[in-house]
């Protein structure tokens, strides 16, 4: 392909081209050490998970709300004449081509084990809201029924929608799948194969009972299958030593100041932040990552992990970030769970530069992405941390790099289909998930937090601080990036002068104590002290400090004598 053509597709398209040129060439490259993944031979009815799959089902037996944490909604508008039957039988379609939207999942031993039905259909629910007063909160509404509706991991299905119809030629799908069978790359595909099955029963009259799109070399199961044999020799040990070795002593939890005490167990609430970058600063950014040779993403990963370094107080912080794990060109057009997740434990010591800490955070997101294969359930049980009901292992923050499409409407004959803006998170898997994208020309995205820890106010300061540090940074890569003000003026004048803004007039000359007297007499009622609910009046407390006064006088305590004091702290 020339370069002008390149330049003619969309920003979606070309990705996906590069992507799947980089998986070829992972695939070439690694033949000799990678067995060919097989179609499984017929007989058993049920299959071994995934790896990912065994732990997604792990969190999911916590209760629904863990398990709603993991859904992937998606939401599109169809404005134009809809042939519902043939949207049907597209999503039919897609189910029975792909066996893992007809699998469920069975403990066996304390293990799941993926079932997997001969047949199946597409749960695809119809309302008309055509006529309704208010039709735009019905959709909300249903939009928030869709989203946090819990699956049955058991008994399936696992990928569900709802059509609802607002006016003649006005439509609005809903698709929620859950991600034990499903990820980022796997909404792509189900939305192309949607498109060009639709396109075909709809439009060129194939039979809806015919499959006109190309065969798939192998299913998931067959995946899983391969995965689990070849991550069991030299290759595991030699990426697991790898991990081993990086995360070994590093910071199990982060230590950022919260609104609320961390519960006991992780409730899985969540809310969000939508942030957005101006089109001077995403281009500064996009400057200094070609000036020190980093992409967006280490740029942006590098000054997240700074901000979370001086709220938390750390050298090191260990931030999640996901990758898609397609390195073969056989799974690329299948719809399943292949994401992995990559630990990257960042080194914010010795106050760096901001040129050194890209190169430091450059070196250990290339050296993690050359050891990705092993599944982070794996590099979890290596590690064998301390395990906690009450966050996640190894790392508590997310942070996801989006390649966004150019937001084209996909048309198919005179009907349009768009993705509709992403709706508020109400569920969130981590203490805080920053998601960004670079689309138009701005760097945006959400910040996800867990309402459990984190007020939505001390958020909204969270991102103006990383807006602050990201202008810091685009600004003078020289300086040490512990050392660029976070603080707006107004907040800084806050906390240094209003806040330290104490002076008081007192009496002068008088003890603390006959201060008190005068105080219990002006007003004996007025409560003075509280703890767990119970108080005491200032007539109270002064009679009991009388009363140890007196007690201690009895000791032979005398006027400056001084008095050891170990007591708990209490009324």
């Amino acid at each position: 392909m020339t370069t002008s053509s390149m330049d003619q597709m969309s920003r979606a398209q070309r990705e996906a081209l590069l992507a799947r040129a980089k998986a070829a060439r992972i695939s070439k490259n690694d033949g000799a050490r990678q067995d060919a993944i097989a179609p499984r031979a017929g007989g058993p009815t049920q299959w071994p998970s995934s790896f990912a799959q065994q732990r997604l089902w792990l969190i999911s037996q916590m209760g629904e709300q863990a398990s709603a944490a993991y859904h992937v909604p998606v939401h599109f508008s169809l404005r134009g004449p809809l042939d519902a039957d043939a949207l049907q039988a597209a999503l039919d379609r897609i189910v029975q081509r792909h066996e893992t939207l007809r699998t469920r999942f069975a403990p066996v031993d304390g293990q799941p084990m993926q079932r997997i039905a001969e047949d199946g259909r597409f749960s695809l629910l119809r309302h008309d809201l055509s006529g309704q007063a208010d039709a735009q909160g019905q959709l909300a509404h249903w939009i928030d029924i869709e989203t946090q509706t819990p699956f049955d991991l058991a008994a399936g299905p696992l990928a569900r929608g709802r059509l609802l119809r607002l006016g003649e030629d006005e439509h609005v799908l809903l698709l929620t799948l859950h991600h034990i069978v499903s990820d980022g790359w796997s909404m792509g595909v189900l939305i192309d194969e949607l498109s060009a099955l639709y396109r075909a029963y709809a439009l060129e009259g194939v039979p809806a009972q015919t499959d006109p799109l190309p065969a798939l070399p192998i299913q998931y199961a067959d995946y899983a299958l391969w995965q689990r044999q070849w991550l069991s020799g030299e290759v595991q040990l030699k990426q697991q030593a790898y991990w081993r070795e990086q995360l070994d002593g590093a910071p199990a939890l982060i230590t950022l100041p919260t609104d609320r005490p961390r519960p006991a167990v992780q409730e899985y609430a969540g809310a969000s932040l939508d942030l957005e970058l101006d089109e001077d600063l995403s281009e500064a950014l996009r400057a200094l990552s070609r000036k020190h040779g980093t992409t967006l993403y280490m740029t942006l990963l590098a000054a997240w992990s700074a901000l979370a370094s001086r709220l938390a107080g750390q050298d090191e912080v260990v931030i999640g970030t996901p990758v898609a794990n397609r390195t073969r060109v056989e799974v690329e057009p299948l719809i399943g769970f292949f994401v992995n997740t990559l630990a990257l434990r960042l080194d914010l010591s010795g106050s760096p530069s901001v040129a050194e800490l890209l190169a430091r955070v450059r070196e250990q997101v290339l050296q993690a992405q050359a050891h990705q294969d092993v599944p982070f359930e794996q590099v979890v049980e290596v590690l064998k941390p301390a395990r906690s009901m009450a966050h996640t292992p190894l790392f508590q923050l997310m942070f996801t790099w989006h390649n966004a499409s150019d937001g084209d409407a996909v048309r198919l004959g005179d009907l349009q289909l768009q993705a509709l803006p992403e709706q508020e998170r109400r569920s969130a898997q981590f203490d805080l998930s920053l998601g960004l994208q670079d689309v138009g020309g701005r760097i945006v995205g959400s910040l996800g937090f867990a309402t459990a820890l984190f007020d939505r106010a001390t958020m909204a300061r969270h991102v103006e601080y990383l807006k602050a540090l990201l202008r810091g940074m685009a600004g003078d890569d020289s300086q040490s990036v512990d050392r660029i003000a976070l603080l707006a003026d107004g907040e800084r004048r806050q906390v240094l002068e209003a806040h330290n803004a104490t002076q008081r007039d007192y009496p002068q000359g008088q003890c603390v104590h006959r201060l008190f007297e005068q105080q219990a007499v002006r007003t004996p009622e007025a409560i003075a002290a509280e703890q767990d609910g119970q108080s005491l009046s200032y007539a109270e407390l002064n009679a009991r400090a009388n009363r140890l006064a007196h007690h201690l006088r009895t000791l032979g305590v005398g006027a400056d004598d001084r008095v050891a004091i170990g007591m708990p702290r209490s009324l």
